[in-house]
């Protein structure tokens, strides 16, 4: 009741003209701030209409690569049954980044799981750069399918802050080789001769 008498009072005591400002202006601040509203709103859903326009149109393009199928041959090559060197795989990468190994290159046992062997072996590099060791570990992982790093221990050196010092396992893997494989004939003749 009070808020009511003030504004009656604050109205009686304003001129006619101040009366018709205070009237414009209560019509105008609710238009424009309706106005603003609309107009930011709209502005968001612009944005998203966009965004899910770029969505869908990103799905298309799955969808039509999909229904494509894979662009790249399939291997049909079968995998060996020996390892490949990877003393000398490894040897041959670094020499044609011009880099040397820290120390001999390691052998770790042969693994065998599955009827999959894998062999390994582990090296290290001192003082190269990001870009020298971006080259060597390309040239490991594309000069064969059967070949992938599968561990890396990167350390920055603490007297060139541009130089890396890094330790690495490079692994190789194929088929276990058949057992008795050139006794398998034997075996059978012997298994006939007692039938």
């Amino acid at each position: 009741m009070a808020i009511a008498d003030r504004a009656r009072d604050f109205w009686d005591r304003i001129s006619s003209r101040e009366r018709s400002l205070v009237v414009i202006a209560a019509i105008a601040v609710p238009i424009t701030i309706a106005i603003w509203l609309g107009l930011s709103i709209k502005d968001g859903l612009v944005a998203m209409e966009d965004r899910n326009d770029r969505t869908r149109r990103a799905l298309e393009i799955v969808a039509d690569l999909k229904a494509r199928g894979p662009t790249t041959p399939v291997d049909d090559t079968p995998m060996p049954t020996e390892p490949l060197m990877l003393e000398t795989y490894v040897s041959n990468a670094a020499k044609k980044g011009g880099l040397t190994f820290k120390g001999p290159i390691d052998s770790r046992p042969k693994q065998v799981r599955n009827g999959f062997a894998t062999t390994s072996v582990s090296c290290a590099l001192d003082d190269i750069t990001t870009d020298q060791l971006k080259a060597f570990l390309q040239e490991v992982e594309t000069g064969s399918k059967l070949v992938s790093v599968t561990h890396i221990d990167i350390r920055r050196d603490f007297r060139d802050k541009k130089k890396i010092d890094v330790t690495f396992e490079v692994s190789t893997y194929s088929k276990e080789a058949p057992k008795g494989a050139g006794s398998g004939s034997g075996g059978g003749s012997a298994e006939k001769k007692g039938g």
